[in-house]
């Protein structure tokens, strides 16, 4: 016991001072992440505002957090992730506050675009900043403490948030504001002094390839938005299919994502020290198998645990995918360019928010709920060979090692 127990610490030790105070930084901003959940209550239930008018300002969030995605990677090349970070939670902060004063239709639309600009850029600076900070070989652990902090804070703000909105829609809106600035001030007051989220001063100038000329960067961004729009649907059809196939009650399926929260938690910092040094892309392969299998897997058995079981697969193949595909993206970049690389990566996910709602809703309609789930299958069959195609590509160009091909073989 007291050998695993030390094994556990070991994953986490050798992690730079400042990726532990930027995970703060993360952590607290997350913890008042509520707006975005309740901003659709709030527009019908206080505003009086119709469905079709509330979808409508959501929209314009997605389409102001595409912006904002891009953005703010390319300002991280210019400005540092240093400014890109403190403005973006400065003026995130400010703008939730002013947000939540508005009332007309046009205002709001106005205003929750130019937060979600601003909002979203902080994600590619951040991660990015996690990069800078943490050397290639323990790059890996560095973005899975960026997620674990992020997890931890979203596990938070979200019940705080349904309490406060119960009191008064208008109080999310500080809170989400004053988090934000608090977030801020914590960064502020930390990396001042840092030289280490600073621009390199080539960084500047017109240097390196565009990552939207990295042919290979931009096949295996597509490969990833189609992963991740799949698995978005645990926001989307997954809970709908649970509800009303399975039967099962909003506090069972609560329960099932907690269980994923729980893994995530305990187990992926683990996972990752032990898979960092290895080739990330076989390790992805394994990845696509278990997250695509435990969507695969949910239509054949309505029993709880059998359901619980598939939450397990897909989470085992989250923790191998997410953290290791942004490791390689981080370390494909030159340093002059990683914002924009890490910019697109974020973007990816952006996209993948907006369509994977539409794309959920049609197939769960058109093909109906149980052959939606078994085609995850064969689009999981599709993103795998994807992958492989990257990784021989990569094997060829680079001279990596045969032997790590097979390391998805053994994982799975």
């Amino acid at each position: 016991m007291k050998n695993l127990i030390q094994k556990y610490r070991e994953s986490y030790a050798g992690l730079p001072r400042e990726a532990w105070w930027l995970a703060w930084v993360v952590f607290i901003n997350r913890c008042g992440m509520m707006v975005v959940f309740f901003m659709t209550l709030y527009l019908t239930r206080k505003l009086g505002f119709g469905l079709r008018q509330a979808g409508q300002i959501m929209s314009i969030w997605g389409i102001g957090s595409l912006f904002g995605s891009y953005f703010g990677g390319w300002l991280c090349d210019r400005w540092g992730t240093y400014k890109v970070q403190v403005y973006s939670l400065i003026w995130n902060g400010v703008g939730f506050i002013v947000l939540g004063q508005m009332d007309r239709f046009e205002t709001i639309a106005l205003t929750i675009f130019l937060v979600a600009v601003v909002g979203e850029a902080f994600r590619p600076a951040n991660i990015t900043a996690f990069t800078e900070i943490c050397p290639p070989d323990i790059r890996a652990r560095g973005i899975v403490l960026n997620r674990l902090a992020a997890n931890l804070g979203i596990a938070f703000g979200p019940a705080v948030g349904g309490f406060l909105a119960r009191i008064d829609y208008g109080l999310i809106f500080w809170v989400d504001g004053l988090t934000c600035l608090a977030a801020a001030g914590l960064f502020y007051s930390l990396f001042r002094n840092s030289q280490r989220l600073q621009p390199e001063p080539e960084a500047t100038a017109a240097a390196a390839e565009s990552p939207w000329h990295d042919g290979l960067f931009m096949g295996v961004m597509g490969l990833l938005l189609v992963l991740a729009v799949v698995f978005f649907q645990i926001f989307n059809t997954w809970t709908i299919y649970l509800r009303e196939i399975n039967r099962l009650l909003e506090n069972e399926i609560g329960l099932l994502l907690t269980i994923n929260c729980i893994l995530l938690v305990l187990f992926e910092m683990p996972v990752i020290h032990r898979l960092e040094r290895l080739n990330p892309i076989p390790v992805v392969m394994a990845g696509i198998v278990f997250l695509f299998g435990g969507f695969f897997l949910l239509p054949f058995c309505p029993h709880y645990l059998y359901v619980a079981m598939t939450v397990v697969l897909w989470t085992i193949g989250e923790m191998l995918v997410f953290p290791l595909i942004a490791t390689f993206i981080a370390n494909r970049a030159d340093d002059s360019v990683r914002g924009r690389y890490m910019g697109v990566f974020t973007l990816t996910f952006s996209m993948a928010f907006v369509v994977a709602p539409l794309a959920g809703s049609m197939a769960y309609t058109r093909l109906g709920p149980r052959p939606m789930w078994l085609s995850t299958g064969l689009i999981g069959a599709v993103v795998w060979l994807g992958f492989f195609y990257v990784n021989k590509r990569l094997i060829r160009v680079n001279g990596l090692k045969q032997e790590d091909v097979i390391i998805a073989k053994e994982l799975s």
